[in-house]
């Protein structure tokens, strides 16, 4: 019977709630960590206090209705909380109100917590909150990476870390999904349990513990929000012949702008340079293809215009984590039943 060490520390989680927060990045983690408690105990064959302990909070003890009309029932309001560990974010749906009164008497109470040492854990977009209250500022952070722009934008002097699924930086833990939660807490649970404990409840709970990246998940986002006439006109010259050979300087030619200052717009208006631009197209449109249809991997290449198999390859594994192979079989439907 394989047994445990005893535990480093029992931690007091403290989940916050409010208005139309997803809710089973509460309840979820809260069922994960009662998993973890019981696990725990018939391990370490000790009967005693959980190894977590866990309370819900909502700015006035009142209960709160989440994304999706689910009701929150907190065990006490914000102001009741004298001693906590850790307070977890949840995660949030667009469109996102973090400027509102409700949300700067939320920011007061969190920023007071930390400032006393207390760790802070968002899911997903709850990282959001906690930018626009200033504590993530020179902070490397992670968030859903569909919000990703929006994010950078908007906070600047936030380190983005999109590929991570979990950033950890003085005393702040970020997430990048809405199911990232589960990656939380295995990583918790490992942190004040055990390898052991959080190896037993990853797999009781069936959660991948390798899944370390967004970079899999990923989409590309084509950025057309910008006014440039010229390089929206380059934008779909690109969509319609990405399979042809053409040249950077060439779709400069056919836009009427010259090859220096041509690169330079785009990049303004983009975020990227063409030549990135046009092989993120060239890979999302494999993307697609592997999904979706049966053809071979080397036709799937050649579809995209590429001869250079190999070539290929090695760009489709830095953009996605994967290669064409695993990426196919990790997202087609095919492999899934």
């Amino acid at each position: 019977m394989m047994t445990l060490k005893k535990v480093k520390k029992m931690p007091k989680i403290t989940f916050l709630a409010e208005e139309k927060c997803v809710s089973s990045s509460i309840y979820g983690s809260i069922d994960s960590f009662s998993i973890a408690n019981l696990w725990c105990s018939y391990l370490t064959k000790e009967d005693n206090k959980p190894l977590f302990e866990t309370e819900i909070v909502t700015i006035d003890g009142k209960p709160v209705v989440g994304n999706g009309c689910a009701q929150i029932h907190p065990d006490k309001s914000i102001f009741d909380v004298k001693t906590t560990d850790i307070i977890m974010i949840p995660a949030f749906l667009p469109p996102f109100e973090f400027t509102n009164k409700r949300m700067e008497i939320i920011g007061k109470w969190l920023k007071e917590h930390y400032s006393n040492g207390i760790t802070i854990a968002t899911t997903c977009t709850g990282t959001f909150l906690i930018a626009e209250i200033g504590l993530l500022k020179g902070k490397s952070a992670t968030t859903n990476w569909m919000f990703a722009n929006i994010f950078k934008k908007k906070y600047p002097d936030v380190k983005l870390n999109i590929s991570n699924m979990l950033t950890e930086d003085e005393k702040i833990i970020c997430t990048g999904s809405a199911t990232a939660f589960l990656n939380l807490c295995i990583y918790l649970i490992e942190k004040f349990g055990s390898k052991t404990l959080a190896i037993k409840c990853s797999k009781a709970l069936l959660i991948d513990p390798s899944r370390q990246s967004q970079f899999p998940y990923m989409e590309f986002d084509f950025w057309k929000n910008h006014n440039d006439i010229q390089i929206l006109k380059a934008q779909k010259i690109m969509e319609e012949h990405f399979k042809d050979d053409i040249s950077i300087d060439n779709i400069a030619e056919n836009v009427g702008i010259s090859s220096r200052h041509f690169k330079r717009r785009f990049k303004n208006a983009t975020s990227e340079t063409p030549i990135n631009y046009l092989q993120k197209l060239r890979i999302e449109k494999a993307k697609q293809n592997l999904e979706n249809s049966t053809i071979s991997i080397n036709e799937v290449i050649w579809q995209v215009g590429y001869e250079d198999v190999n070539s290929f390859r090695k760009l489709f594994r830095k953009h996605t984590g994967m290669s064409p192979k695993e990426y196919r079989k990790k997202f087609s439907f095919r492999y899934l039943y």
